[in-house]
């Protein structure tokens, strides 16, 4: 329960706070607010695999491991068109917004001070035509999910979250921010 007079100090706080101009009010919490840099990643799965599945990973520079469709949002644009549009530019696998589903969960907070957003979808990797750039991405290749190459940690952590990878079950220690 909260003391009355620091229940009374708040309530006074806000009164103030709402009574300013509207730019003023964003400029403040702008200034007090934890600002955090956003990510779309895409979980891509072949819907023809058997067992245990695969799933589409990259292989980035500087090409010790190897990561998943990801980038970040370009300003105002929406999280499921940013993965939509970071899968293509990686990968060569275009696929429509409208067929990515958000992962659940659909976005992690990483203690860093970024978050992904991170959506999914099935293709066929028979008809999946991969085609990479060779300077942004080095390579794009289905992996069994029983049996992941070196995968970034980042990448690990993040396929955690999802049961996948050697970090399956485990919940990525979480560091409290910095004050």
């Amino acid at each position: 329960m909260i003391p009355r007079a620091r229940a009374t100090g708040r309530a006074l706080g806000y009164q103030l706070f709402y009574r300013l101009p509207v730019p003023l009010r964003r400029r403040l919490v702008r200034l007090a607010v934890p600002k955090y840099i956003v990510g779309a990643v895409t979980l891509l799965r072949d819907a023809e695999a058997t067992g245990a599945g695969r799933i589409l990973l990259l292989r980035q520079p500087p090409g010790h491991s190897w990561t998943l469709p990801a980038g970040l949002l370009q300003r105002g644009e929406a999280p499921v068109v940013g993965a939509a549009r970071e899968l293509y530019e990686e990968s060569g696998v275009r696929l429509s917004p409208e067929t990515l589903r958000p992962a659940v969960p659909n976005a992690v907070v990483h203690a860093k001070g970024w978050v992904d957003v991170v959506f999914e979808a099935e293709v066929p990797a028979s008809r999946t035509e991969l085609a990479v750039d060779g300077a942004e991405v080095f390579e794009a290749a289905w992996h069994p999910l029983d049996d992941l190459p070196r995968l970034s940690r980042a990448t690990a952590n993040l396929l955690g979250y999802y049961g996948i990878g050697p970090r399956a079950g485990e919940v990525p220690p979480a560091t409290p921010p910095a004050a």
